[in-house]
């Protein structure tokens, strides 16, 4: 069966007051425990949001370079995944559209290439 990355940006999240973000746990919770139970899950999983504790490895110069930080400094980062397997686009559609709802922000889906 095909598996699909559901992701969102960090940046997509918004700005909300506290209580928001306390009402959305539940509902993705919910939905996490659902897709258990169907068995499509594979993984699911927030980032720390903090960019600046991430590390960069760059193998480009012939050895590995780490740095904190992001590779390249830019706008947006992934802030959170979801990596489900199911039969086709339309079950994975209905996943994402969940996990959308669920969460309250905007998620992008792509198929890993077989």
């Amino acid at each position: 069966m095909p598996q699909y990355l559901v992701y969102f940006n960090q940046q997509w999240v918004g700005d909300h007051p506290e209580e928001w973000y306390d009402a959305r746990g539940p509902l993705a919770r919910a939905v996490v425990a659902d897709m258990r139970a169907a068995g499509v899950l594979v993984f699911a999983g927030g980032l720390e949001e903090e960019i600046d504790d991430a590390y960069a490895l760059d193998p480009t110069s012939g050895s590995t370079v780490v740095t904190r930080g992001a590779v390249s400094p830019g706008e947006e980062y992934v802030g959170g995944m979801t990596l489900i397997e199911v039969a086709d686009d339309d079950a994975a559609l209905m996943w994402a559209g969940r996990i959308a709802e669920a969460c309250g922000w905007p998620q992008e889906m792509r198929r890993f290439k077989p």
